[in-house]
């Protein structure tokens, strides 16, 4: 397993920023959590766990006496989730090393499980789908956040280097297989592969230079122009202007960034 096998790589720059992306997110991740009904005593399975931050927090949630199984091909990221836990004392993460369009987990009857920002980077997100629902109990709910607009991502006054940028990115992940609007299709999915819709609810922000939340998308930009740039996906000089702008804004509030519109679904195994 290599950086490059992951469209946004694995390396420790990447592990970091998705420490920022969870604890940005967290609120709205507990938030939906709780209204899926996960609690003590479960055995929840996180798709794609990547280092493992949503892991822990629900090992904490679960309690000794549930389980969390950490469904992560990287064992980079694994090993930094195992790390975490030991440091923390959590000895009820399973982590299993699977890719999670072969998902297939043995003796395994879950309560519930969890998936966030997976489907889009795999090339059979409906497979993913219908083997996860092999996994589960009758009535176990599921929750997933997945982009439904990555285009509605955009800066104000108007940037064409970010622009360039949102548009890099969205051709990488097509070219590695994924889609990065993959949310509009997975209510369809879920619905034809043995799961009740719950709800769903979008997830779009309006954010400006010191909010906590534009540090997600700062923070993608920082690292993903790079990583672009790297695998030839932008020019250098793109991404130097994006940079130039990034730095200007923070200093200037009349900017402003409409986030990636993310759609949230609660669904249920019938």
């Amino acid at each position: 397993m290599t950086d490059r096998d992951y469209s946004l790589g694995t390396h420790d720059a990447e592990i970091a920023r998705l420490g920022l992306q969870h604890r940005i997110w967290r609120p709205r991740t507990l938030a939906a959590w709780r209204a899926a009904g996960i609690t003590v005593g479960q055995t929840v399975i996180d798709i794609g766990a990547g280092p493992g931050y949503a892991a822990l927090d629900l090992a904490e949630i679960v309690g000794a006496q549930g389980q969390v199984v950490a469904v992560e091909r990287s064992r980079r990221f694994l090993d930094a989730l195992t790390m975490a836990a030991q440091a923390r004392g959590l000895t009820n993460v399973h982590c299993v090393e699977q890719d999670v369009t072969e998902l297939t987990l043995a003796n395994v009857a879950a309560d519930a499980a969890w998936c966030r920002w997976v489907l889009s980077f795999v090339s059979q997100p409906e497979s993913v789908v219908r083997r996860l629902r092999s996994v589960l109990k009758t009535g176990a709910p599921v929750v997933f956040m997945e982009y439904a607009h990555y285009g509605s991502w955009r800066f104000a006054p108007a940037s064409a280097a970010h622009d360039d940028f949102v548009e890099a990115v969205m051709q990488h992940w097509r070219a590695d297989g994924g889609e990065p609007d993959v949310a509009l299709e997975l209510p369809t999915w879920l619905e034809r592969n043995g799961f009740e819709i719950v709800r769903m609810q979008p997830h779009v922000e309006a954010v400006r230079p010191g909010d906590y939340f534009w540090e997600w998308p700062r923070a993608f930009i920082e690292t993903g122009a790079a990583n672009m740039v790297a695998r030839g996906r932008l020019a250098p000089e793109s991404a130097g202007k994006l940079a130039d702008e990034m730095a200007a804004a923070a200093n200037h509030r009349g900017t402003y960034m409409l986030t990636p519109l993310v759609l949230e679904v609660v669904a249920r195994a019938r």
